[in-house]
């Protein structure tokens, strides 16, 4: 039986990504495609462990079901941020999509090989943009069964 929108679960999805542009398509996707997760942003893997390890700003901050993670962030890069939450046996469960301009096949490897879910290049197209997050959105949150 399908589930109806009032059955499915509400996630809480990080958004770790410095480029305010991105932020802004990322919201307009959100708001555009009727997404009712939570998005949460932060702008550096610093602020991504904080948020993540409820430390600093972020100690009420809810624990994410999902983290879309740029690679290219100030104070910590994202496959450092990557490796961190991996290595953490109660953060690793937490599904994260690279989501990331970067094509470069070194990138890819190395998310991969820290346990990434997903590596996604960040189409430039505003259209594409959007329908990459609504399916990103629908894979992780509606077809995938995410740890509670």
């Amino acid at each position: 039986m399908p589930m109806t929108e009032q059955e499915s679960q509400v996630v809480d999805v990080l958004l770790v990504e410095d480029d305010p542009g991105d932020v802004l398509m990322t919201r307009e996707a959100f708001g555009h495609y009727k997404i009712r997760n939570e998005l949460h942003v932060v702008n550096d893997g610093e602020q991504a462990l904080q948020f993540l390890h409820r430390t600093g700003d972020y100690a009420d901050a809810p624990r994410p079901g999902l983290i879309l993670l740029d690679l290219n962030l100030p104070r910590r890069d994202g496959l450092e941020v990557l490796a961190e939450l991996k290595s953490d046996p109660v953060l690793k469960v937490i599904p994260v999509v690279i989501l990331t301009t970067s094509q470069a096949e070194q990138d890819i490897l190395r998310s991969y090989a820290l346990h990434a879910n997903a590596y996604v290049s960040k189409p430039v197209d505003f259209e594409r943009f959007m329908d990459v997050i609504r399916q990103i959105d629908n894979f992780f949150v509606t077809v995938v069964k995410l740890a509670r």
